[in-house]
């Protein structure tokens, strides 16, 4: 594969995408992060000002005794202030404090920004871009320069944006990032400028792209500016930032690999691709959307009778990669209308003996109609789908029987965050238990009496926590007497799984939901004991 052009992928999760709504980092999670970037294998990871906050500074101390393997830190800071010089400027003091070996400077290309928003003259930001990257080159650093506001720029003035450009290379500067960063820039236009700063500067430095998603077109000007020559492409992993978020790197990396014949990661690292992106999901305390090309849940799901038929004989009828190449996995979704080549695929990781005749796959089909009817929905409820299969074929045996629970709620409160509270019996074997928990909410009190009463019993059961909870009202017209549906996501720190309930009670609702997911657990615990076994 030595054929492959190399393109530089230049990570900016911890600075750029940190701007997004809801994006807060702690030290810990920016140094998880790096960990995971860098097991990667991306060429650059952006991680913020070292001057900019308490926080920062002391993450790039902590990042001097990581061993990295592949990729390079990479302290991130303006060009020097105007009116004053390099070395009486506090934030190239702070890069250079942080000891990266490389350094990220923006600094202004368009002159409305120069003149209204920087109040300085077009031939003094010149001097502050070149004056900046030579300080910085000066003193051993390597410079890549952000060229802020460079489409824009290069529009309305192309000759100025092109001169800006010119100071940060007579600077010293290695690479020129342009940057799109109003994310209003159309595809032609974006080729076009690239090509131009390509042909002016590409020999004498790398030229990179650095774009926004506001018109839906980051990740096509990414594409579209490395077929333009450019050979450092920057983003953010799961395209994460402000407003409407940067280029999405999980999709340029796998496009520009499996689809256009460059290399951005070791070949060996694409399989990691999923994987990756759900940790740092995971680590940013978001969900990893479903819809994601290549590395979301649903980019390799299929839901339709025929479609799954298709993808079961050759996967290649509907799916453009295999999700292999990039540590995804292929999803058949429950439903009303899906098949019974569907039914059967799910069937045989119980019963491989099962085939489209035999009853119980009519029984199955006829069963998971009449409860998606009535509201279900086992799309997204992998958990409590696999306990209906397993009750249809006798593979199901409960663990515990409910004599009763109750719950009550508090106002005012008794403490801070403590609402209600809940009381159950319950029935293992004929040994009873009976318990209470509190919480702040009659679900949360419910579950910890659950999880107390079933600990005796099942030590297992403390190691499942609740990720995520989903109301959805069924039908409004019937006002408070309308069903719900309750999709609660849990994890025991190895696997995630998804289980519902559906009830006019959205304590009942959640009840069933509760108790699914506990039965899943358990029943996954048994099965690798048994695997250790044999």
């Amino acid at each position: 594969m030595a054929d492959k052009k190399h393109i530089d992928i230049f990570d900016s999760t911890l600075r750029d995408g940190a701007q997004g709504e809801g994006i807060s980092f702690s030290v810990q999670d920016k140094i998880h992060i790096v960990e995971a970037l860098d097991e990667l294998g991306v060429a650059y990871i952006e991680a913020g000002n070292p001057g900019s906050n308490p926080k920062d500074m002391e993450f790039f101390q902590r990042t001097k005794k990581l061993r990295l393997g592949t990729s390079k830190i990479v302290a991130f800071g303006s060009t020097r202030r105007k009116d004053s010089s390099c070395a009486e400027d506090a934030n190239l003091q702070s890069l250079l404090s942080a000891e990266t070996e490389d350094v990220c400077i923006f600094g202004k290309t368009w002159d409305f920004q120069v003149t209204d928003i920087l109040h300085a003259s077009l031939e003094e930001n010149l001097e502050m871009i070149e004056d900046t990257c030579a300080y910085l080159c000066k003193h051993g650093r390597n410079v890549i320069f952000d060229a802020e506001h460079f489409f824009t720029g290069y529009q309305k003035n192309p000759a100025y944006a092109l001169k800006a450009l010119e100071a940060a290379v007579k600077g010293g500067a290695s690479a020129l990032a342009l940057c799109e960063t109003k994310g209003g820039c159309l595809i032609d236009d974006c080729r076009r400028a690239v090509e131009k700063v390509v042909g002016q500067f590409g020999k004498a430095c790398t030229v990179g792209i650095h774009t926004h998603n506001d018109s839906g077109l980051a990740v096509a000007n990414s594409l579209v500016a490395v077929e333009a020559g450019a050979t450092q492409v920057q983003g953010v992993l799961l395209g994460f930032g402000e407003r409407t978020g940067n280029a999405n790197l999980s999709t340029i990396i796998a496009n520009l690999q499996l689809k256009m014949g460059y290399r951005c990661i070791p070949d060996e690292k694409l399989n990691m691709l999923t994987p990756i992106c759900r940790r740092v999901a995971e680590i940013a305390n978001i969900p990893l959307d479903s819809g994601m090309p290549y590395v979301g849940g649903n980019a390799f799901a299929h839901k339709a009778g025929m479609h799954i038929d298709a993808v079961l004989k050759n996967p290649a009828a509907y799916e453009h990669i295999t999700p292999e190449a990039v540590g995804n996995e292929r999803v058949f979704l429950m439903s009303e209308v899906a098949g019974r080549s569907m039914i059967i695929e799910k069937i045989k990781k119980f019963d491989p003996s099962i085939t489209k005749t035999s009853p119980v796959v009519a029984e199955i089909v006829k069963k998971v109609k009449d409860l998606e009817h009535a509201g279900y929905q086992f799309e997204g409820a992998d958990g409590s789908f696999e306990l209906l299969v397993r009750k249809a074929i006798g593979k199901y045996q409960p663990f515990f029987k409910l004599h009763y629970y109750k719950t009550s709620g508090e106002i005012p409160l008794v403490e801070e965050n403590l609402y209600s509270f809940a009381q159950l019996k319950i029935d293992v074997d004929g040994h009873y238990e009976v318990a209470a928990g509190e919480g702040n909410g009659p679900v949360n009190a419910l579950n910890n009496a659950l999880t107390i009463a079933l600990a005796h019993f099942y030590p297992s059961v403390t190691q499942i926590q609740l990720t995520d909870y989903k109301v959805r009202v069924l039908d409004g017209r019937d006002g408070t007497a309308s069903r719900v549906r309750v999709l609660i996501e849990s994890t025991d720190g190895t696997d995630c799984w998804t289980t519902m309930g559906v009830s006019c009670d959205v304590v009942e609702a959640s009840w069933l939901a509760l108790v699914d997911s506990i039965e899943y657990k358990l029943i996954k615990d048994i099965e690798r004991k048994y695997q250790k076994l044999i």
